[in-house]
């Protein structure tokens, strides 16, 4: 299970011209998930994204996590994270899991993200095709991969 996570201002996903999601000050986080991932993958990354200090304190400096400031979380399914480049120059997605095993994970990490942040998460639509704006905070964008854990 890999994330990118994006500090923001503010975030928004739009399905067909409607809005179906937005935060304010928060994470933006892209999930991609591929066969291998579990639900240790999940609880590992949950708890890693809401603990993750990179909000500015009183001294501005970053020692605040997503928990201690009250952030919202806005989370977008892309398979795409998961692209071989190896090759020529046609991405591959062949490691991204499909729908039957990647939805019920997706659903799982949501769940999980609201249970460890104490409150509702916003999301997309899995397997949408998704209009993402976004207001980078800094910009702090940092890339987890709950496979290279050490």
């Amino acid at each position: 299970m890999k994330v990118v996570i994006q500090r923001v201002s503010k975030a928004s996903v739009t399905i067909d011209g409607v809005k179906v999601a937005s935060i304010s000050k928060g994470l933006l986080v892209f999930l991609g998930i591929v066969n291998e991932d579990t639900l240790e993958d999940i609880k590992w990354l949950t708890n890693k994204i809401v603990n993750l200090r990179v909000f500015g304190d009183e001294n501005n400096i970053m020692n605040k996590a997503l928990l201690d400031t009250n952030g919202d979380a806005l989370v977008v399914s892309q398979f795409t994270l998961h692209a071989s480049t190896k090759k020529g120059h046609r991405p591959s997605y062949i490691k991204a899991a499909k729908p039957d095993i990647a939805v019920p994970l997706y659903e799982n990490f949501i769940e999980q993200l609201e249970v460890d942040l104490g409150k509702k998460v916003q999301t997309g639509q899995f397997g949408a095709d998704m209009k993402v704006e976004l207001l980078n905070d800094g910009p702090v964008t940092i890339i987890i991969d709950s496979k290279n854990k050490t």
